[in-house]
């Protein structure tokens, strides 16, 4: 089944509108409002049966281009077929941006999350226990954000690197 087939039949099934994002993989983009709807739709329907999350990953576009992803890598095993969906969000300049949570309908998603929680501060409202999981709780910053600095030390280690 093509991504394009898939999109018809969430077209049929909920009337959202999705866009077909062509490359080396293709993607279907989704509005942030409509991705639980969708998502459950995906896992739910008979001919799709998308039983596997295999990843969650988050990009930022840096602070110039204002806007975040997250993309999810979905596998339906009975029928042999992958799908990459993915969210476009907006870059707050304070606070985080937010998705919500895929934890309800595929298990994989709470430590998928919570790592991108980690590194890029998305939040994924609803998940059950959206903290830190790769870093210290009281770490400052997201390390993969565009705009991140180091801080110098961290409990008085200095933590930044230099060469001379």
């Amino acid at each position: 089944m093509t991504t394009i087939e898939i999109q018809n039949i969430i077209q049929q099934e909920l009337s959202v509108e999705t866009v077909v994002e062509e490359g080396i993989q293709s993607a279907l983009l989704v509005p942030k409002d409509h991705l639980l709807s969708v998502a459950r739709l995906l896992h739910e329907h008979e001919q799709l049966y998308f039983d596997m999350l295999s990843c969650v990953t988050g990009i930022d576009n840096g602070p110039d281009k204002e806007s975040m992803e997250v993309l999810y890598e979905l596998y339906s095993i009975p029928y042999g077929i992958s799908l990459r969906l993915k969210v476009m969000l907006d870059r707050p300049q304070e606070g985080l941006a937010e998705v919500p949570s895929l934890t309800g309908i595929w298990k994989a998603a709470n430590w998928l999350e919570r790592e991108t929680y980690d590194l890029l501060g998305i939040n994924f409202e609803g998940h059950p226990d959206m903290r830190r999981i790769l870093l210290p709780a009281d770490w400052e910053g997201y390390p993969l954000r565009k705009d991140y600095e180091v801080q110098e030390y961290y409990h008085g280690v200095k933590v930044k690197y230099e060469t001379e």
